[in-house]
């Protein structure tokens, strides 16, 4: 398996005789099963301890040399690599001796030297050279040697142990000493999410919150596991997607968490965390909910942070639900709210700049509303404040959701352009749900662009891979758009296929945004049906003609609800010339004029353009 090979590999630093004895040990155990011609590990990932022939090898070189070997002890408690000025801070052994053991290590070579003392590092030429060395000491040694190096770490060598918590982390845990460890791992997970290692940090925080598990319940443990969780939501996030199980678990515990102590300072970054996995799932009574209990606690405190935030989650809640003019005002609400130096906020740590956020959804509800231009001015915000963070989780997200607003428009080129970077840089960083929705996007580009099926191929992929994050926010837009490629095919019974399956998303989650737009979709579908005995010179069925121009009529009704001119002006657009190929000129001229009369903008847009052309073969 790839991560025990991953494993053999760091142990034996490549060396031949090193990975032969290693794999052979490997195979002869009980950590393996033979299953198809491949083999599958039984159980966790073991701990590789080292071969006995390589072992007997190794301690007959260090027991050569008591001096040496009594310095490299200490030293590989430190780690594979360490400086004279910390191993000699923490050496119980005289200078003259801590010097000459140094001396025969590397005179040895078994440790190599760069640089002189006291400003000379030290490195075990093999990792299982230290592991040999480290494996020698008798426990309360090593815990002793372990508590020392992280004591001396804390006072000595403060600016390590700012910079890499996870070093004094370990050598606690390693004391036994798990209290004085918890505050450090729970440092390191923060410090790996805010430097967008989130791997890292699920390490960090898992084997934190792994160790709380063995102290007793108390008021204590909770103050200590509290900061723990929230890291693990972070990082569960970003690596597993919003709506994965493990990020419902983590903030569930956390406000579990914040109830017991009384702690309402960190209950909203809790709140919020909820908040993007009910949204995410499609919950949106939830998110709802959740959205008003964040703008409730914003309206306590005097916290512009935490305004942006609950003005975010309620704007982006409510254009879901196609309830576009509250989207508007919250969203637009968050905008004027923020400032860039809310960044360093606690708050903004739930994996992307809410600032980045609300302009980015402010232009898809611009868009709907029936500015494109407005819609597209708030998209080069969201990219400038992106490029200004140079967080890649940000940088995705905003590449990503760019795609949608150019897609709206019907900007091919464009859609292709930004998620083809989303996917460069979410397959990089490990974004599991920006990598399924920019292979979405660029799915569509593709069927735009004349390649169909391809774009069909990618679209199935990536609606796949986000459905399998727990995702179900967006399904029905996703939906929508195979459809459209669907048609483009001329495979009509495969589109109305994918329409109702969307029809039923919608209507048990609730996320009519894209309703007006299904509706028209499956009029112009079912107007390319040749299905049916009784056809018009067209060779349509005169039953889908009149299914059709039904849908047509819905999708206006819907988008005039909503207020969405521009899902109305697509809809009336397609019914004007359902009735100019019946011939009702004057009838479809008066549907459609005082639609497109409306707009201010936008009029080099692929709509307004299909409006106008219409407009005047009518007009002749």
């Amino acid at each position: 398996p790839p991560e025990l090979m991953a494993e053999v590999a760091r142990k034996t630093d490549g060396i031949p005789l090193f990975v032969e004895e290693f794999t052979k040990m490997v195979v002869e155990s009980d950590w393996l099963q033979e299953t198809d011609g491949h083999y599958e590990l039984t159980g966790p990932l073991p701990t590789l301890s080292i071969p006995s022939t390589l072992q007997d090898s190794l301690m007959a070189r260090l027991d050569r040399q008591p001096t040496a070997k009594a310095v490299a002890q200490l030293g590989a408690t430190i780690g594979r690599e360490f400086s004279y000025a910390l191993i000699a801070a923490v050496s119980p052994f005289g200078e003259e001796t801590l010097s000459e053991g140094l001396r025969q290590l590397v005179a040895a070579e078994l440790v190599y030297q760069r640089g002189l003392p006291p400003d000379a590092l030290y490195q075990f030429k093999h990792a299982l050279i230290q592991d040999t060395a480290y494996q020698s000491l008798l426990k309360r040694t090593r815990q002793q040697y372990h508590q020392q190096i992280a004591q001396v770490l804390e006072q000595q060598f403060t600016e390590v142990a700012e910079t890499q918590p996870e070093l004094v982390a370990q050598h606690y845990t390693e004391a036994g000493l798990t209290e004085q460890a918890l505050g450090y791992w729970q440092k390191a997970g923060q410090r790996a999410n805010d430097r967008s290692a989130h791997q890292e940090a699920l390490s960090h925080v898992t084997t934190g919150l792994r160790l709380l598990q063995t102290l007793r319940e108390t008021l204590a443990r909770q103050q200590q596991e509290l900061p723990l969780q929230l890291a693990l939501g972070t990082a569960m996030t970003i690596v597993r997607g919003f709506a994965a199980p493990e990020v419902e678990a983590a903030y569930t515990r956390a406000r579990v968490l914040c109830q017991q102590l009384g702690d309402t300072q960190d209950v909203s970054p809790v709140l919020f965390g909820l908040w993007q996995f009910s949204l995410v799932r499609a919950d949106y009574p939830l998110a709802r909910q959740l959205g008003e209990e964040l703008l409730d606690l914003a309206a306590q405190r005097d916290e512009p942070p935490l305004s942006v935030i609950a003005h975010y989650a309620l704007g982006f809640t409510s254009y879901f639900l196609g309830e576009l003019l509250s989207a508007r005002s919250h969203l637009e609400e968050g905008i004027v709210c923020y400032t860039p130096a809310q960044r360093s906020s606690p708050l903004f740590r739930a994996g992307f700049d809410p600032g980045v956020s609300c302009h980015l959804f402010a232009a898809l509800t611009l868009w709907s509303l029936g500015y494109p231009d407005q819609a597209l001015a708030r998209v080069q915000d969201a990219l400038a404040l992106a490029t200004e963070l140079a967080y890649p989780y940000s940088s995705a997200f905003a590449l990503t959701m760019v795609a949608p607003v150019y897609q709206l428009r019907r900007e091919g080129q464009d859609v292709s352009d930004h998620a083809d970077a989303a996917v460069t840089l979410a397959t990089e960083q490990e974004f599991a749900h920006w990598l399924a929705l920019g292979t979405i996007l660029r799915g569509w580009a593709l069927t735009s662009q004349g390649q169909a099926e391809e774009g069909l191929r990618q679209m199935r992929h990536g609606l796949t891979a986000w459905r399998a994050t727990g995702a179900e926010l967006n399904v029905p837009y996703f939906l929508s758009l195979l459809a459209e490629g669907y048609a483009r095919l001329g495979q009509v019974e495969a589109g109305l296929a994918v329409l109702q399956e969307g029809w039923e998303v919608m209507e048990r989650t609730g996320e009519h945004v894209w309703h007006a737009e299904m509706c028209r979709l499956k009029g112009a579908l079912l107007l390319n049906d040749e299905r049916g005995m009784m056809n018009d010179e067209r060779g349509t069925s005169l039953l889908h003609v009149a299914e059709a121009e039904a849908c047509f009529q819905q999708a206006i009704a819907v988008a005039q609800q909503q207020e969405a001119k521009s899902w109305e002006l697509r809809a009336a657009t397609s019914l004007a010339r359902l009735w100019q190929q019946q011939g009702k000129q004057a009838k479809a001229r008066d549907l459609l004029a005082p639609v497109y009369d409306w707009f201010t903008e936008g009029f080099d847009t692929a709509d307004l353009k299909d409006a106008q052309a219409l407009l005047e073969e009518l007009s002749i």
